[in-house]
């Protein structure tokens, strides 16, 4: 499976299954800080930022506020795929 995490001005192209609200904040947390050398914590294994996706292959979305706006590019992505029929997810309103 491939979705999209977005983090405020940030998101991250996955694979990997939906993660519920706990490991959304988890990768947010692991894929923010760049650490050269560093390893995947085992719980996170399981999903891998992916640079290149049609956006047709996208099948789930979760929402995690942060600093700064979201673009106006992901805002648009996020409307495509909820008019497709996907669920965005938004952590604020607790697990899903």
């Amino acid at each position: 499976m491939v979705g999209i995490l977005v983090h405020g001005d940030n998101h991250f192209i996955a694979r990997g299954p939906l993660p519920d609200r706990e490991v959304a904040l988890a990768l947010i947390r692991h894929w923010s800080l760049i650490q050269i050398g560093a390893t995947t914590p085992l719980p996170l294994d399981q999903w891998q930022i992916t640079s290149r996706e049609f956006r047709e292959n996208l099948e789930w979305a979760v929402v995690v506020p942060g600093d700064g706006e979201m673009s106006p590019a992901v805002t648009r992505l996020l409307d495509e795929l909820s008019a497709r029929g996907i669920t965005i997810h938004d952590s604020r309103f607790g697990p899903w």
